[in-house]
């Protein structure tokens, strides 16, 4: 079974998000910042990290270098989750090692063909 790792300040948007992967067959586990992210990977090996592009008291991406950081058995794949499409802002993430984003508001519809897209490039 396919692990995904919600990783947003919002309770409301880590149940929506749980809610979509679950439908699709996936485990998943959160956090609600980046300490509490980062003292999870260090037990849990995610497939998929979506990753709130803000949060308070953390810099998202300064967590997905920290993460891409970590000596992990299997490289996860990273979605940095943005309310804005800022070509600017996707970049520095790419740069700082997310894979892939995902603009807010999303359903299961959005996600689905998130996932056949990023399956279809692999």
């Amino acid at each position: 079974m396919l692990h995904c790792f919600v990783i947003d300040d919002s309770e409301i948007i880590r149940k929506y998000t749980r809610l979509i992967f679950e439908n699709l067959g996936f485990r998943v586990s959160e956090a609600d910042g980046a300490i509490a992210a980062m003292e999870r990977l260090r037990s849990e090996a995610p497939d998929y990290i979506l990753v709130d592009w803000r949060m308070p008291g953390s810099n998202s991406l300064e967590l997905i270098a920290k993460m891409r950081a970590l000596p992990l058995d299997s490289r996860p794949y990273i979605i940095y989750v943005v309310t804005e499409n800022d070509p600017l802002e996707i970049k520095r993430a790419f740069a700082h090692g997310a894979d892939n984003f995902l603009v807010k508001p999303f359903n299961r519809q959005i996600v689905e063909m998130k996932l056949l897209e990023i399956r279809t490039a692999a």
